[in-house]
C-alpha cells in the first residue's frame, strides 16, 4: 500500500501573527495563525506546522496560545518549532495540544537532546528540521533561522539525528526559501538516499508544477508558506496537481 503524499502549509508565527519574507529577511505581516490554520484545514491539508520564529521567552507564552487555539478548531496533526530545548519545552507544547515538535538550533548544540526527547515521548513526535545550505559545493546546516552557517554537513548531520531518535526530517533549502523558483531536488534526492524516515521538502515552492518533482526526488509530503497565505494557490489545488502527476493524495 502507498502512503498518501501530505501536503503542510507552514505559518512562520511572531508575536501571535504570521509573518512572511524572503530568505528569513524583510519579515511582514500575513495575517491570523489560527484563521489560517483553520482555513488550510478546511481546504484540506494534511499538517500544519507552526515555527517560532523569533522564538524569545515573552513569545513562547503567545505561541502556547496559538497552538491551544489552533488545536481546538483543526483536527489534523500540528507540528510546533522553534526555540525547543528541553524536554519541558515539549511537554508543554504536547499539552497545548501540537501533535510533534520540531528540533534545529538546540539539537545542533547539544545532540543528546533529540535522543531525550525520542526516548520520553516517542521518535513520532519529533521532527529534526534542518536549515540547508550549498556551501564550497557541499551541503552544510545553518542555526537562527538561517543566519549562522556551520561547517556541519547536512546528510551527515540528518544520518546522526535519525540514530538518535529523530522520527522525521524537514528539509528546508536556505537558497531556495521564498524565492518561489522550486524546490532544491539534489537536496531533497540526497536527504532520501540516506534517510530511513520520511523527509518533508521545503523551501521554493512557487507554482502547481513544483510540487510533484519533488515527491519524485524522494519526498514523502511537501511544505509551503507565501504560495498559501498570499493566495497565489490552494490545498486543495496543489493535491489536484499532484494526483493529476499519479502521486496518491489523501
Amino acid at each position: 500500500m502507498s502512503v498518501a503524499t501530505r501536503v503542510i502549509p507552514c505559518l512562520d508565527v511572531a508575536a501571535g501573527r504570521v509573518v512572511k519574507g524572503v530568505n528569513f529577511l524583510n519579515l511582514r505581516d500575513a495575517g491570523d495563525p489560527v484563521e489560517l490554520a483553520r482555513k488550510y484545514y478546511e481546504q484540506g491539508a494534511d499538517e500544519i506546522t507552526f515555527l517560532d520564529v523569533k522564538a524569545t521567552v515573552d513569545n513562547r507564552d503567545t505561541m502556547y496560545d496559538v497552538v491551544t487555539a489552533t488545536a481546538e478548531q483543526v483536527f489534523i496533526p500540528l507540528t510546533v518549532g522553534g526555540g525547543v530545548r528541553s524536554n519541558e519545552d515539549v511537554a508543554r507544547l504536547l499539552g497545548s495540544g501540537a501533535d510533534k515538535v520540531g528540533v534545529n538550533s538546540a539539537a545542533i548544540a547539544r545532540p543528546d537532546l533529540i535522543g531525550e526527547i525520542a526516548d520520553r515521548f516517542g521518535a513520532q513526535v519529533l521532527v529534526l528540521s534542518l536549515d540547508v545550505k550549498r556551501s564550497g559545493g557541499r551541503f552544510v546546516v545553518t542555526t537562527h533561522g538561517g543566519r549562522t552557517e556551520t561547517d556541519i554537513d547536512a546528510l551527515d548531520w540528518a544520518r546522526e539525528a535519525i540514530e538518535r531518535g529523530a522520527g522525521e526530517l524537514l528539509v528546508n533549502s536556505i537558497d531556495a526559501d521564498g524565492t518561489k523558483n522550486g524546490f532544491d531536488l539534489e537536496l531533497v534526492e540526497l536527504m532520501r538516499g540516506i534517510s530511513t524516515v520520511p523527509v518533508i521538502a521545503s523551501g521554493g515552492a512557487g507554482k502547481l508544477e513544483h510540487f510533484a518533482p519533488a515527491i519524485a526526488a524522494g519526498a514523502d509530503a511537501v511544505l509551503a508558506a507565501s504560495v498559501f497565505h498570499n493566495g497565489e494557490l490552494t490545498v486543495g489545488e496543489v493535491k489536484a496537481a499532484l494526483a493529476a502527476e499519479g502521486v496518491v493524495v489523501r
